[in-house]
């Protein structure tokens, strides 16, 4: 099924209809649940469809096996321009690294100018255009003006890396509700906003790869991040939907999308405390190292990187198919003890 591309009038005409309302407009469905009687072209329709499932059925599954054995050959983002949010300092970091060695220019954006600056002199120690950008990604009206300063500096944007995040481990009951939207903002709605910014400009060119960075709590939830997992698991849920969007309209083959799941990386202090707090026995990896994983992905148009040891990766896959019991039996041996721990306060002050 591929749909015509949504025009901003389309989207304006959408946004007036369905936002705006008035007391007593409400009308309830006339819809017959009943159904009517299918016609024999729809019937035809149907079985044709069904059909063609079953023709083509087994070669694709074939073709992603072979895909998934021996895998997809590399393409090359030299010259290209690569943004990366949170770009200052740790994953990020690496990101912009990892980039500029795959011949990329690099806007690096982040709360913390300094660091932005101190990244974006590495890279131009790499031999790689590179410019420091101030942006808070929870702001719509910053990442609006960072795509004008980033066009106005070094062009278009073709690789879009929302990386930039909060790690406040924050259960429900803790934290004011301002934190909470802090990490809402930060961690969910900037990718929202982020996107809107810069996938016109991939549409028309009919050319771009847009990257999310999510976590492994976007995949196994964990009771004492619940804000965390709850922005993470709505980045995953983005970046799918988004996946077949693009799909849909037409630019399959031109505009991917790569979502990240990091597991347990060593970038903040704080974040490392906890777990040993946790008495947590799980593998923590560098950020070079995921940086290398999440890269590796894009170079072969993964739709999902799980960046993790390979073990991590298949106890992910199978933990959401299990039921609860076997789940807590698992983390079991991951976590001896979870203890009611206050949020990392300082954690919700900067960005990586």
């Amino acid at each position: 099924m591929q749909l015509p591309p949504l025009t901003s009038n389309a989207m304006d005409t959408d946004q007036v209809e369905y936002f705006t309302h008035q007391d007593g407009e409400y009308v309830p469905a006339a819809w017959d649940l009943s159904g009517g009687q299918t016609s024999p072209k729809d019937w035809c329709g149907i079985v044709f469809k069904v059909i063609r499932v079953m023709v083509l059925f087994i070669p694709t599954l074939l073709g992603e096996l072979f895909r998934l054995l021996l895998g997809t050959k590399r393409k090359s983002i030299r010259g290209q321009l690569a943004l990366v949010t949170g770009g200052g300092n740790g994953l990020g970091r690496s990101l912009c690294l990892r980039l500029a060695k795959e011949g990329c220019q690099v806007a690096v954006a982040d709360i913390d100018l300094i660091a932005a600056q101190r990244t974006a002199q590495e890279l131009r120690n790499l031999g790689v255009q590179a410019e420091p950008f101030l942006v808070d990604v929870g702001d719509q009206k910053s990442v609006e003006q960072l795509k004008s300063d980033v066009e106005a500096k070094l062009g278009l944007v073709d690789i879009l890396v929302n990386n930039a995040g909060l790690l406040a481990v924050l259960s429900l009951s803790e934290g004011t509700p301002e934190d909470v939207q802090r990490i809402i903002n930060v961690n969910l709605a900037s990718h929202f906003w982020a996107i809107r910014a810069f996938k016109n400009g991939m549409m028309e060119r009919r050319r771009g790869h847009i990257v999310a960075v999510s976590s492994s709590f976007g995949i196994v939830a964990f009771g004492r991040t619940v804000c965390y997992s709850a922005t993470k698991f709505g980045v995953r849920g983005l970046m799918e939907a988004l996946n077949e969007e693009f799909y849909m309209n037409g630019y399959g083959n031109e505009i991917f999308v790569t979502c990240v799941y990091p597991g347990f990386v060593a970038t903040r202090q704080e974040f490392l405390d906890y777990l040993h707090q946790l008495g947590c026995r799980v593998p923590i990896q560098t950020p070079d190292e995921v940086a290398d994983l999440a890269i590796d992905g894009v170079l072969k148009n993964r739709c999902e990187v799980i960046a993790s040891p390979l073990y991590m990766q298949i106890l992910l896959k199978l933990y959401s198919l299990m039921p609860n019991g076997i789940n807590r039996l698992v983390m079991d041996i991951f976590v001896d003890n979870v203890p009611r721990l206050g949020y990392m306060k300082s954690s919700l002050n900067s960005e990586s």
